[in-house]
């Protein structure tokens, strides 16, 4: 057996509609994901024994925060593992060191990145021989956000966001991330929005995929895609981190073709004409010290692969 290192992207939702909660506890989701070129990078390294251990690093200027990443039983990299040898009945251990490249905490997925990284990782370390349904299935277990790393690119996520197709996309894109030193809770947005809903502020209805969106990608028209970019827990997650408004607006002012709080946030994603343009608008982001940290990212990007040793 050898050790595997496999990355897997971030992204952003194009799209998120949300649906009243269920009585199973969930909210069905309408959504579109996009990959960006900002990866989480996981090394599985078989152990004689079967401890899973976990170790993690992170390049500098990325802000960050490696005190706000879990390495026991927590992180989704070994619930991950943990999951497969369940499934599969392995009985083996991995030493697993991630090297983070998403932002933690951000609405970007960097967990669900990881997880998928490290089933893929495992799986071939392990020497298991699995199909990518195979591994989906197992992704699925973990979280929603899970089996769209393992595929990548841009894909419609339907029910609780796990339901994948491929959506046909032309061209490439370019964002302007402006991450912040502090997180957001998930279930804290979410319970916002349920408050929300209760209260009428919110309409909500039977959650759909924006035919805007779709066209817009079809098409490769970043412009058309801006004007369409939509998030129903934009509100909500600006109600509990109203400071947000200053990164929207200052990307407003340089501006980007569209702009939303990506996913639950509070990481602000700015939609660009261009590179240069991504470039000149992450520049007026840090000169209005509206975030911690300004990244740009290209996407479409690929979902989890295995890269060469």
């Amino acid at each position: 057996m050898r050790a595997v290192t496999v990355r897997a992207p971030g992204k952003v939702n194009l799209q998120l509609a949300v649906g009243a909660l269920g009585e199973d506890g969930y909210h069905p989701l309408a959504t579109v994901f996009q990959a960006v070129d900002l990866f989480e990078t996981v090394t599985a390294t078989p152990r004689a024994d079967s401890e899973l251990r976990v170790s993690v690093e992170a390049p500098r200027g990325l802000g960050i925060d490696l005190a706000a990443v879990p390495t026991g039983p927590d992180n989704l990299v070994v619930r991950a593992a943990q999951a497969l040898r369940d499934t599969y009945g392995v009985d083996d251990g991995a030493d697993l060191h991630i090297v983070k490249g998403v932002p933690v905490a951000g609405g970007m997925a960097g967990g669900s990145a990881d997880a998928a990284a490290a089933i893929l990782a495992c799986a071939e370390a392990w020497e298991l021989a699995l199909s990518r349904t195979e591994l989906d299935a197992v992704a699925a277990t973990i979280g929603a956000d899970v089996p769209f790393a393992l595929h990548g690119h841009t894909a419609v996520g339907l029910g609780r966001g796990s339901d994948l197709s491929p959506a046909m996309t032309h061209g490439e894109f370019h964002w302007v991330l402006a991450t912040q030193s502090w997180g957001l809770s998930t279930p804290a947005v979410y319970g916002e929005f349920d408050r929300q809903v209760a209260a009428g502020e919110i309409a909500v209805g039977e959650p759909r995929i924006s035919e805007a969106v779709m066209t817009a990608l079809m098409a490769g028209d970043a412009h058309a895609l801006g004007a369409s970019l939509h998030n129903d827990l934009q509100g909500p997650a600006l109600t509990l981190a109203p400071r947000l408004h200053r990164v929207i607006d200052a990307a407003e002012d340089a501006e980007a073709l569209g702009v939303m709080v990506s996913g639950s946030g509070p990481t602000v994603a700015a939609l660009a004409r261009s590179r240069q343009h991504a470039l000149a608008i992450a520049a007026h982001l840090r000169a209005e010290e509206v975030a911690h940290t300004v990244l740009t990212a290209s996407a479409p990007a690929t979902g989890a692969t295995i890269l060469a040793p």
